[in-house]
């Protein structure tokens, strides 16, 4: 066998088990809170730290995370060394980002996943977290999609998706039953969910983060983009064969989207379809994940059942 064989074997059989070995987490367990992208202030964090605390979580709040930089929480090296600290630390078991925005993408040639690659934990959060969630896909890790602190209210703060996140960080199964919508393409398949925020996910592309989605189902969502940006990420993500291979393609939240200039009389299902028109997979919309306010919890890079069916959709993580 030549050593470059062997080595792939290798590498892939450790990536493997690194997927395989990360953290359920019980009462008593860790969790730390970074600002990797925009800034964040106390006020908006405190009703998570409640949250995480009543659900027999320790709260780690650092100083650190109330540093601003031309919106930014801190310049790109006070956020990744923030991040560093808590991806060295063996007890942390799990990181919620408090808040989207942008900056992170900036942050994945600072950091260090040598100790992480030891100690794996959970890198939880949505949106602008999705450079992170993408980065550590391509090391082989799987990362929590979910709510993150910003998101989280005083006055519901035991809402399902709050709790679906604990679920996941806890290792139970999830089941999450939504609503058909008259533009799916009917289907089941079993398979790796990989994704996030399109924009990040364009912007990533030809990156060393850019994920593998051959065989996997893809989920996307994103906010405040104008249709014929939603189109042009979706050929560009095509022409990269991001969508050839999949088993899947699972649209979320696509909130406030403009139709300003281009696709006037057409909706955001009709304009994903189009770019999908050539691949015969399952293709399901409005699964509530994302920016829309309710915002399921998905163990990205775990596998998944994923039903279309005229009455009824589901997607099941099991234990």
């Amino acid at each position: 066998m030549k050593k470059t064989t062997f080595l792939f074997i290798l590498l892939t059989f450790g990536m493997t088990l690194s997927a395989q070995k990360m953290p359920r987490l019980a009462a008593g367990d860790t969790i730390a809170l970074v600002a990797p992208s925009a800034k964040v202030l106390p006020e908006q964090v405190q009703p998570a730290v409640q949250f995480l605390q009543e659900q027999g979580f320790v709260v780690i709040v650092p100083d650190g995370l109330w540093t601003e930089h031309n919106g930014f929480a801190g310049t790109v090296s006070h956020r990744a060394t923030l991040l560093q600290q808590f991806l060295d630390r063996p007890g942390i078991k799990a990181i919620l980002c408090a808040r989207g925005g942008y900056g992170a993408v900036s942050l994945l040639d600072s950091l260090d996943f040598s100790a992480f690659r030891k100690h794996p934990k959970w890198i939880c959060g949505f949106s602008d977290v999705t450079a992170l969630h993408s980065h550590l896909h391509t090391l082989g890790f799987p990362t929590l999609h979910c709510v993150m602190p910003v998101t989280i209210h005083e006055e519901d703060l035991n809402n399902t998706y709050n709790l679906s996140m604990i679920s996941a960080l806890r290792g139970e199964e999830l089941l999450y039953n939504f609503q058909p919508n008259p533009y799916n393409r009917l289907g089941t398949v079993t398979a790796p969910i990989v994704g996030g925020n399109l924009s990040l996910l364009y912007s990533m592309l030809e990156s060393e983060s850019s994920i593998s989605t051959d065989g996997k189902i893809l989920f996307i969502e994103d906010v405040g983009e104008n249709i014929y940006h939603i189109h042009r990420m979706l050929v560009a993500l095509d022409r990269a064969g991001k969508l050839r291979n999949l088993k899947a393609l699972v649209v979320g939240s696509m909130r406030k989207i403009k139709f300003d200039d281009y696709y006037t009389n057409s909706t955001v299902e009709e304009v994903i379809l189009e770019v999908c028109d050539k691949y015969n997979y399952p293709v399901c919309f409005d699964f509530p994940a994302g920016h829309g306010g309710q915002n399921y919890a998905l163990p990205l890079g775990r596998t998944a059942k994923l039903s279309i069916g005229t009455d009824s959709c589901s997607i099941l993580f099991e234990k």
